[in-house]
């Protein structure tokens, strides 16, 4: 797949009025902090998520009482027939707002789905479906205090067996939508597991906002990705029904398949990057021409020609990712953990080194709100570091040729 298709090509012409219609009007009031919820239920409704989301549940329904088991291959099949679509819209709403792109994915991609993807029937209709039709905001509660990239081995928060269910004591930090969730999605050690503390499985809890030992304080402020409210959770003796143990089944501890939790994450923002560059060289290139100093557009002027020709070799490597990511996708090919590590190391920078570049090429323009260059140059940032560090998937790709694990 080197190409998006005809029809791909459509939906992103679609996808772009709606963002030109509804985005860019609101990015001022979004960067000063207004919640962008009602815009995401806007974007729900235009593109009709929640009658997929809807008919995809019916089908899981029927099965079950068909009494066939309802498999994560089955449902991702099923509610992301086509995982084109969802990079489409990611590099759309990033191209203009990567912050509510992220707040977005967090609600609808990492909550929503993720219920979907392993929770019970039960679960998906509870809470998955409130979720993915926008009826509810959901949040995906991993990182906390300390921890930083050791977010698993780092996990401090416990969840302790007792009658009917688990209470849950902890904190968890940085996690977007969280000042505004109706469903938080929470990752815990059990706290009377005999295994230490680093060793013990990971597991999820649906946690809902009326849960009482939970808070979700006022959000954070930020450098960048100013449209994604972004706060902490404070779990303190907060009692969690057994039925909202994700799945309603403990897992047993395995390490690699907890660190995958973040193998989504880590190229699922390559989409990201690619509207990020793309968008950025774009308003590069037209100021470029059109500014003139001693006499002759800067763009005449080889130094401004290397800016531009080194962010088009970001923008078409970035691609070429993009479109693997997307074949791996469809053929049903697994990347590694290293394979997706290598992305997040290379596409990360890549965003904000040509975000910077725009905010230098446009000189002073660069510098102001108007021409957007600067808020992108503050977003991408963050891509540096959350999901894993710069560092950290360095490390995880170098560990992971060492092992062998890398195609070569």
């Amino acid at each position: 797949m080197f190409d998006f298709s005809d029809e791909h090509k459509m939906v992103r012409t679609m996808l772009r009025k709606w963002v030109e219609l509804k985005l860019v009007p609101a990015v001022d009031e979004l960067e000063d902090g207004a919640p962008p919820f009602e815009l995401i239920r806007d974007f729900i409704r235009a593109f009709g998520v929640a009658e997929i989301a809807r008919a995809g549940l019916r089908r899981m329904e029927e099965k079950a009482a068909a009494g066939e088991e309802i498999k994560a291959s089955d449902v991702e099949k099923d509610v992301a027939r086509d995982p084109v679509m969802a990079a489409l819209v990611s590099i759309e709403l990033s191209r203009v707002s990567p912050g509510f792109a992220m707040s977005f994915g967090a609600s609808l991609g990492l909550c929503g789905a993720a219920i979907l993807r392993r929770g019970t029937l039960q679960q998906k209709q509870r809470f998955a479906l409130p979720v993915l039709t926008g009826e509810k905001i959901g949040a995906w509660a991993i990182t906390e205090p300390g921890a930083g990239s050791d977010a698993f081995g780092g996990m401090r928060t416990t969840a302790r067996r007792v009658d009917g269910g688990y209470v849950l004591n902890g904190q968890k930090t940085f996690i977007t939508n969280a000042p505004h969730a109706d469903v938080v999605l929470v990752y815990a050690k059990l706290a009377d597991d005999d295994l230490p503390l680093r060793e013990r499985p990971i597991q999820s809890f649906v946690v809902e906002r009326s849960c009482e030992g939970m808070s979700l304080p006022d959000g954070i402020h930020k450098m960048g990705m100013r449209a994604s409210p972004t706060g902490d959770v404070f779990l303190e003796d907060a009692f969690v029904p057994a039925d909202q143990l994700l799945g309603e089944q403990e897992r047993q501890p395995k390490r690699e398949g907890a660190r995958d939790v973040f193998h989504s994450e880590r190229t699922g923002i390559v989409p990201m990057v690619f509207g990020i560059i793309e968008r950025c060289l774009e308003v590069s290139l037209e100021y470029a021409k059109q500014r003139e100093a001693w006499g002759k557009p800067i763009s005449e002027y080889q130094l401004i020609q290397a800016k531009l020709a080194n962010m088009y070799v970001h923008y078409q490597n970035v691609r070429n990712l993009l479109f693997k990511t997307l074949w791996a996708a469809k053929t049903g090919t697994a990347l590694t953990m290293g394979e997706a590590s290598a992305m997040k190391a290379y596409c990360a920078p890549a965003a904000t080194e040509c975000a910077m570049e725009a905010v230098q090429i446009l000189g002073g323009y660069g510098y102001m709100r108007e021409y957007r260059v600067e808020q992108l140059a503050r977003d991408a940032k963050l891509l540096q570091i959350g999901g894993g560090t710069d560092e950290i998937q360095q490390i995880t790709c170098a560990r992971a040729l060492l092992r062998g694990d890398m195609v070569m």
